[in-house]
C-alpha cells in the first residue's frame, strides 16, 4: 500500500518547495535544450519500459484513488476518467513510443533567406523553457506531458489533482527512471508532491520567472482559475462543447454510428459530443431513431420542442444546456433549419473545440469545415478523435482553443518556439 497523502509538514514552507522545483526545473531546462535527439530518444523508451515493469504499483496506487474517489460519491464518468488498467497503462508506454519516433523539432530550420548586403536569415525551432502543467483526475496526463516536454526540450513542472496523487507519483517514479537511464536530470519532470492548493496559485505566478507557459487540464473552474490568475503566457481550453449536425444528405447507417460513438465512447472526455444538430429536412427520418439509439444505450437527451415530440422519453432543455460539456451520459438535441443555422448555432454556443458533419454532400461539408471556427472540424467522423494520439502526435499536452501560437492538440512542435540565426561577414548598418 502506497504512504497515505497528506498537506506538507507544517515544518516544510511551501513557498520554499516550489521555488527549488522551480530553480531545479530552470537549471533542468538549459540541459534538456542542447540534448541531442538520440538521447532524449533514449529516456523515452527507458520511461516505457519502466511504466510497463513498474504496472502493478501503478495500479495499486490507482485503486487506492479510485477507492478515494468512489468514497467521495464521484460519478461514474468521472471514476473512467481517474482508472487505469492494463490497457491504459500499455496505451501510456505505446504513446511514449511514438513520440519517441517524431522527428526531433528543436534545432528545425523552417526558413532561411539571403538579404542584399549578403547576410543569410534564418528561422529555428527552440524549446519554450519550463512548461508548468495543471490537471485533474486523468493520471496519464503525466505520462503524456512528461513525454512530450522532454521532446521538445523543455522541462517540465506537473501539479496533478489532489484526487489523482497517488497515481501521479507512481507513474513518474517510471519517467525518473528513464531520465536517469539517459543520463538525463531527474528534474527535467517534477511532479509537485503535495495536494495544498497554494502550489497553483505559486505556478501561477511564474515561481519568480521560472515558469515560461502554464497548460491547464481540467473541467471550466480550474481551467476558469488559470486564465483569471496566470502571470505567464497559456495554452488553454475552457470547455469541450462538440457538436455534430446531421445533414440533410446525411446516411442515417452513417449518423447511428459516428453519434453513439462521438457521444457514449467514452463521455468524459473534452473530444466527446455534447450536442446533437439535426437538419429539420433530414428529422423525418433521422431524428427518431438516433434518440431512440442514444436513450436505449443510457444518454439522457435533453431537447427542443421537435426532439420532445419525437420520443417522449426526451427531456425538456434549459438554454443553459445547449452549451453545457456534460462530461456524462448526458446530450441535448435540437432540430435546426439547415446548415446555416446549424454554424450559427455552434458558433453561439459551441467552445471552439471540435464540431463535426454528417453529410454525403460534398458541397456542404467544405462550407461546414470552412465557416465552423474551432480547433477540429470534421466530416463523417467522430469527434472523439479530437486527440493527439490520433493525429500521429503520440500524445497531446491539451487541446488548445485559442488563436496564438497553438490550436488544436498541442503536441512537440507546438511546444516550441523560434528564434533567427544570423551569418554574416562583416556587414554594418549604413
Amino acid at each position: 500500500m502506497t504512504a497515505p497523502l497528506k498537506s506538507v509538514d507544517p515544518a516544510t514552507d511551501i513557498a520554499t518547495l516550489m521555488q527549488g522545483i522551480g530553480r531545479r526545473a530552470r537549471a533542468a531546462a538549459r540541459v534538456l535544450a542542447l540534448a541531442p535527439a538520440e538521447q532524449k530518444d533514449r529516456a523515452l523508451h527507458a520511461m516505457a519500459a519502466a511504466l510497463r515493469a513498474q504496472s502493478s504499483a501503478i495500479l495499486a496506487a490507482n485503486r487506492e484513488d479510485v477507492a478515494e474517489a468512489r468514497a467521495g460519491g464521484q460519478t461514474a464518468a468521472y471514476i473512467d476518467r481517474l482508472s487505469l488498467d492494463e490497457k491504459r497503462i500499455g496505451g501510456m508506454a505505446e504513446g511514449l513510443e511514438t513520440v519517441a519516433g517524431l522527428l526531433d523539432p528543436v534545432g528545425t530550420v523552417t526558413e532561411r533567406w539571403t538579404r542584399p548586403n549578403g547576410m543569410t536569415i534564418e528561422r529555428v525551432r527552440v524549446p519554450l523553457g519550463v512548461i508548468g502543467i495543471i490537471y485533474e483526475s486523468r493520471p496519464n496526463v503525466t505520462a503524456d506531458a512528461g513525454a512530450l516536454c522532454l521532446k521538445s526540450g523543455n522541462a517540465a513542472i506537473l501539479r496533478g489533482g489532489s484526487d489523482s496523487l497517488r497515481s501521479a507519483r507512481a507513474i513518474h517514479a517510471a519517467l525518473a527512471t528513464g531520465l536517469r537511464d539517459a543520463n538525463l536530470p531527474e528534474d527535467a519532470i517534477q511532479l509537485v508532491p503535495v495536494r495544498d492548493r497554494d502550489a497553483v496559485g505559486m505556478m501561477l505566478a511564474g515561481l519568480d520567472g521560472n515558469i515560461d507557459v502554464i497548460v491547464p487540464r481540467g473541467g471550466k473552474s480550474l481551467v476558469g482559475r488559470v486564465q483569471d490568475e496566470a502571470r505567464v503566457p497559456v495554452f488553454a481550453h475552457l470547455e469541450g462543447v462538440c457538436h455534430v449536425f446531421i445533414d440533410k444528405a446525411a446516411s442515417l447507417e452513417m449518423a447511428r454510428k459516428i453519434v453513439f460513438n462521438a457521444k457514449m465512447r467514452r463521455t468524459g472526455v473534452c473530444g466527446a459530443a455534447e450536442s446533437l444538430l439535426v437538419d429539420k429536412a433530414a428529422a423525418a427520418t433521422e431524428l427518431k431513431p438516433l434518440i431512440a439509439m442514444l436513450i436505449e444505450a443510457g444518454c439522457e437527451v435533453r431537447g427542443d420542442k421537435a426532439s420532445q415530440a419525437a420520443d417522449p422519453r426526451v427531456k425538456s432543455a434549459s438554454e443553459d444546456d445547449w452549451s453545457t460539456e456534460y462530461l456524462d451520459a448526458i446530450i441535448s438535441c435540437k432540430v435546426v433549419d439547415g446548415i446555416d443555422a446549424a454554424i450559427a448555432h455552434i458558433d453561439r454556443y459551441g467552445s471552439h473545440h471540435t464540431d463535426a458533419i454528417i453529410t454525403d454532400d460534398d458541397e456542404a461539408a467544405e462550407k461546414f469545415l470552412r465557416e465552423v471556427d474551432s480547433a477540429i472540424v470534421l466530416h463523417n467522423a467522430s469527434t472523439q478523435f479530437a486527440d493527439g494520439g490520433e493525429f500521429g502526435f503520440g500524445a497531446e499536452i491539451g487541446i488548445a482553443t485559442g488563436r496564438l501560437h497553438a490550436r488544436g492538440p498541442v503536441g512537440v512542435e507546438q511546444l516550441t518556439t523560434f528564434k533567427y540565426r544570423i551569418r554574416g561577414t562583416g556587414q554594418i548598418r549604413p
